[in-house]
């Protein structure tokens, strides 16, 4: 296929807009899913499994071919959604020593004290309380998928029995229902799906249990010249557990998240899972054969996961339909980061590599944004909270970092030709830390502390990220020509983690 030139791509996004924006202001939903693989959803032309809800909003908006996350784990990139700043300027810059500031000023708040109503329900995953919600009701941490508490405003937990995907549907319902209807609403529905570890609502258990799932290409990478890949801890073969991951329990184990399904719930799940880890015991894999069969119910139980995600936004959907706010409510769907599933081995996040950095984002705003345009230029998760204030009507912070893509899409601004990346996370899963730059053409990666290496890929040639040419002869000019960039987005972020990595402080 042929790369589409900036003065293309700008025509095509000029083309996704009608020519008169509405006057009245849109209600506005955000859907946010967790480690959702663009690599599963039919709207991305995916094979594994169909996904007709979430391909709706795609078909009925904009669907992002290229949308990308600033840092690739859960609480950083939720920070970076409500600030529009990246994890140096919000302060959350990983899961286990950050503490998210929620006194700083977030888009919702911006959207508050411009007459929106605001709430934030299901999962949050930032530890402090909420602000500048009118309402919020979350789980506690990465919640439970059966049965889960909830964190409400007084203070207190309530435990709701049922599947945490489809409670979280439920209170978002409620919560519309209850909402003064006098005021425009800014909505975020934070679903736990597909987080680890992958249990499905038991209607879903067995729905890919006929499928055989190819192997990717590089399911067996060796890390060739790739030193942060090789040592890390997030290997289906090494580190994908039986039990916690894959549910192969013997009848006296005591899995948390199993202990807590009611007697109904259990029933079920015994029936599914008991007689797949009688047939794995009868098995004794080893080797190769283990790993590949750890693979297979590794897809099977993510992507049944999946399924219940898809039919909730599904739900979601169709109650805007119903009561008559979809012609004027905008739909944001986007996970906090790619995934993994199996590229390089692996599962989780993390890396700069495509599956990781790549998340699925699609829009819909119905009058406004043209149905059935797929954009090419970049974005990133750093532009919602741009986005939500620019098409409120409400002016957009200096501070914020991120670009309005409905600037992007009606050409008021040039889309990005390149994107900075900061991961500094040095102890889950043993990846190092690192930062980078990535244009239409190649991809520059520095990783330190754990790791004090360079990787540079032309992405033409291997988009998958297997073949490191740095330090390359002919590679010279490019690597100098990257650092600079890098350099130069570097100062324009501000961020002097960063800097003091390059000058070596």
């Amino acid at each position: 296929m042929k790369r589409i030139t900036l003065t293309l791509i700008l025509f095509t996004a000029c083309a996704a807009l009608t020519a008169q924006p509405k006057a009245k202001r849109p209600n506005i939903v955000i859907i946010l899913s967790d480690d959702h693989a663009y690599q599963t959803i039919s709207a991305y032309g995916s094979k594994f499994m169909q996904t007709p809800n979430i391909d709706r909003i795609a078909k009925e908006g904009v669907l992002f071919n290229k949308a990308y996350v600033t840092n690739s784990i859960c609480g950083p990139s939720r920070a970076v959604l409500l600030t529009g700043k990246y994890s140096h300027k919000n302060g959350f810059k990983d899961n286990e020593t950050s503490n998210f500031n929620a006194a700083q000023d977030l888009f919702v708040k911006q959207l508050q004290a411009n007459g929106y109503q605001t709430a934030w329900i299901g999962k949050y995953h930032l530890g402090t309380q909420p602000q500048g919600f009118d309402f919020w009701q979350i789980l506690p941490g990465q919640g439970s998928y059966y049965n889960p508490e909830m964190l409400m405003m007084d203070g207190s937990r309530k435990r709701i029995e049922g599947y945490a995907t489809n409670i979280v549907e439920d209170v978002t319902e409620t919560w519309l229902d209850q909402r003064d209807t006098s005021k425009p609403f800014c909505l975020v529905i934070g679903h736990k799906s597909t987080h680890r570890t992958w249990i499905p609502d038991t209607t879903d258990m067995g729905m890919f249990d006929d499928v055989t799932f190819p192997f990717p290409e590089n399911f067996y990478d060796a890390y060739d010249n790739r030193e942060a890949a090789k040592v890390q801890d997030m290997t289906i073969a090494k580190t994908m557990i039986l039990g916690y991951d894959l549910k192969m329990l013997t009848p006296g184990d005591k899995e948390p998240a199993v202990e807590r399904m009611n007697t109904v719930q259990r029933a079920r799940f015994d029936a599914y899972y008991q007689p797949i880890y009688e047939d794995f015991k009868a098995r004794n894999l080893s080797g190769k054969a283990l790993t590949e069969w750890k693979y297979q119910r590794y897809m099977k139980d993510y992507l049944s996961t999946a399924a219940s995600l898809d039919r909730n936004i599904g739900r979601t959907l169709d109650y805007l339909d119903q009561h008559q706010l979809t012609d004027n409510t905008i739909v944001i769907y986007l996970s906090d980061q790619g995934f993994y599933m199996g590229e390089h081995g692996w599962f989780d996040k993390r890396f700069m590599y495509e599956e990781s950095f790549r998340t699925p984002m699609m829009m819909r705003y119905p009058g406004v944004i043209k149905p059935g345009i797929k954009l090419n230029g970049y974005v990133m998760n750093l532009d919602i909270a741009s986005t939500c204030l620019d098409a409120a009507g409400v002016a957009i912070p200096e501070e914020i970092q991120g670009k309005s893509i409905l600037s992007l899409l009606n050409g008021k601004t040039k889309g990005r030709d390149a994107m900075y990346y900061h991961y500094y996370e040095n102890g889950e899963h043993s990846v190092s830390p690192h930062f980078g730059v990535q244009t239409k053409k190649y991809k520059l990666i520095c990783f330190y502390k754990r790791v004090d290496s360079w990787e540079l890929y032309d992405l033409r040639k291997d988009p998958r990220d297997m073949h490191n040419l740095y330090g390359k002869k002919k590679y010279e000019k490019i690597t100098q020509q990257l650092k600079s960039k890098l350099n130069a987005l570097i100062a324009q972020y501000e961020d002097e983690d960063a800097r003091r990595v390059l000058n070596g402080g």
